[in-house]
C-alpha cells in the first residue's frame, strides 16, 4: 500500500487547525457584513461544521484559508436571501392580514344597511337606543339624560338592544353572522325578518 499523496490531500487536522487559528478573522469578516456578532458566530458555527466535512479536497492546507472565505462569503449571501424571502413572505401575510382585517367600503357598507334594516326591527327603544350610541356616538350617560331614564337602566337598554340585535342578525342572516356577514349569503332576507323582540 501506498502512502497518500501529501501535495493533493493535506492532512485535515492540520488544515482545520489553520481555520481555528483564523476564528477571529473570520467572525470579524462576517460581523462586518452581517451586523451582528451574535449572528456572525451562528454562521460561522454552521460553516465550520459544514467546511470541516470537505478539507480532505483541498489541494493544500495553505489554500484552507482561501477557501473558507469563500464558504463564509457563500453563507452570508445565502444567509441574506432567507431573510429577505422571509421578508416577502412577511410582508405578503401582513398584506393578506390587512386586507382581511379591514373589509373595504362597500363590504362595511352592505353591512351597515342590512344591520341597520334589522336594527329597525326592533323594539321602538332598543332601536333608538343602538342608533344613538352606536351610531351617533352619543355617551350611554348623555342618551340617558335625553331619554330621561337613569344612566343604568340606559346601560341595561343598550345591552338588551344589542342582544336582540345580534339574535335578530343570527335569525335573518344565520351562519355568516359568525363572519361579520362579510361574506353574506342573505340577500334580501333583512326587510323579511321577524318582528320586534
Amino acid at each position: 500500500m501506498t502512502e497518500p499523496d501529501r501535495d493533493l490531500a493535506p492532512e485535515t487536522p492540520a488544515a482545520a487547525a489553520r481555520l481555528v487559528a483564523n476564528h477571529r478573522r473570520f467572525l470579524a469578516f462576517l460581523q462586518a457584513r452581517v451586523g451582528s456578532r451574535a449572528l456572525a458566530e451562528d454562521i460561522l458555527q454552521e460553516a465550520f461544521v459544514r467546511g470541516l466535512g470537505k478539507l480532505d479536497g483541498l489541494r493544500d492546507e495553505e489554500s484552507a484559508v482561501a477557501w473558507f472565505y469563500r464558504v463564509l462569503r457563500n453563507a452570508v449571501i445565502d444567509h441574506q436571501r432567507r431573510d429577505a424571502a422571509a421578508a416577502r413572505r412577511l410582508d405578503a401575510l401582513a398584506a393578506e392580514l390587512g386586507a382581511a382585517a379591514e373589509p373595504d367600503s362597500e363590504a362595511r357598507g352592505a353591512v351597515c344597511r342590512c344591520v341597520g334594516e334589522l336594527a329597525e326591527n326592533l323594539k321602538p327603544e332598543y332601536a333608538e337606543a343602538l342608533r344613538r350610541i352606536e351610531l351617533d356616538g352619543l355617551a350611554v350617560k348623555d342618551y340617558a339624560a335625553e331619554a330621561g331614564i337613569t344612566a343604568g337602566n340606559a346601560a341595561v337598554r343598550v345591552f338588551r338592544a344589542r342582544e336582540a340585535l345580534r339574535k335578530q342578525v343570527m335569525r335573518s342572516c344565520g351562519t355568516c353572522a359568525e363572519h361579520g356577514c362579510l361574506d353574506c349569503t342573505c340577500a334580501g332576507a333583512c326587510g323579511d325578518a321577524e318582528t320586534p323582540t
